[in-house]
């Protein structure tokens, strides 16, 4: 569900808000599993992140709806969590339509290059499929997908501290570009005059493109 926005004319005005309050780091992300003993066997027996906590309800707590769940966590080294929902029917959530299976995801760092190809053994032996080592050139990755359809990343920073401040002080200025070149190009679309997506202005990758599918 799309989240619903005030219009700008009701919205206070920035003075009369609070700041923004720290946001320290990601607490949990959630998914919604097939089977838990699957999940589970996944995720601390082959990634190794420890189960940690459980929830168990007939009802959902923010909607009130009747739904019975078995919703857990596992435990990343910073004690953040991935979390999920097993609603007891064995039924896998179902890919977006308009979306590439490669869209969605989630990342997770590991110390080293060498790490990520040790993971990247170890869930080949499990019968894993997994893609990679890509070269991101401020980090590298392998991707794959666990049993419930949810892509994932295991990625390996390259890039220190000072290389990516430098990297963020051109950030808004190459999404305030892209903006402009969207609102142009929306205004072409309605008017006929293209069907095209609208690419970037800049390349950043342009050794993948040369080379031959897969």
């Amino acid at each position: 569900m799309a989240a619903l926005m005030t219009p700008p004319s009701l919205r206070p005005a920035a003075s009369t808000l609070p700041p923004p309050a720290p946001v320290q780091q990601l607490h949990h992300y959630a998914y919604r599993a097939k089977d838990a003993e699957e999940t589970r066997h996944f995720y601390e027996d082959i990634l190794g992140l420890p189960l940690y906590h459980i929830i168990q309800s007939d009802y959902v707590p923010s909607t009130g709806e009747y739904c019975p769940y078995t919703h857990f966590f596992f435990r990343l080294q910073d004690g953040s969590f991935i979390a999920f929902f097993d609603l007891g029917n064995d039924e896998a959530a179902l890919p977006s339509p308009n979306t590439p299976l490669w869209v969605n995801h989630i990342s997770f760092r590991v110390n080293t290059v060498a790490e990520l190809e040790a993971m990247k053994a170890r869930l080949q032996a499990d019968g894993v499929e997994v893609l990679g080592v890509t070269d991101h050139h401020i980090f590298k990755s392998i991707y794959f997908f666990d049993p419930n359809g949810v892509r994932l990343e295991l990625t390996a920073q390259l890039a220190d501290e000072f290389e990516m401040l430098k990297e963020s002080r051109t950030a808004h200025a190459r999404l305030a570009e892209w903006t402009a070149r969207k609102q142009q190009w929306r205004k072409e679309k309605a008017a006929g005059k293209t069907s095209e997506a609208l690419k970037p202005q800049q390349n950043d990758r342009p050794e993948v493109g040369a080379k031959p599918a897969a």
